[in-house]
């Protein structure tokens, strides 16, 4: 039975964000193709949800409960509760991971 692919409040703005900024410094067409890439890697969360790595930056701390898939450069980082998978956070994994999944993970 398949999982639910749920996206935080977080990760639906991260995601617009995200259009946002390929349809203005790229092209609406690129933004288009990038978010049609991402919502399949979401759908492949839902038949094995267990397939993401643990983030090497909680891993440091030993949390263990979230894991991440990419579409290079974009991380996409989720947890896995019951039958569900919540997407929390889908970002640039050029930017400064640590203090990012410190301030939207752990402090939250």
């Amino acid at each position: 039975m398949p999982f639910a692919v749920l996206l935080t409040d977080d990760a639906a703005r991260d995601l617009d964000e995200l259009y946002d900024y390929i349809a203005l410094h790229d092209a609406p067409g690129k933004a288009d193709d990038v978010l049609e890439r991402i919502e399949k890697n979401f759908s492949t969360l839902s038949e094995s949800p267990e397939r993401g790595a643990c983030p090497k930056e909680l891993l440091a701390l030993g949390i263990r409960e979230y894991r991440e898939i990419f579409f290079k450069p974009y991380r996409i980082i989720y947890r896995v509760r019951d039958k569900n998978v919540y997407v929390l956070l889908i970002v640039d994994g050029r930017r400064d991971m640590r203090a990012l999944l410190q301030r939207r993970l752990l402090e939250a």
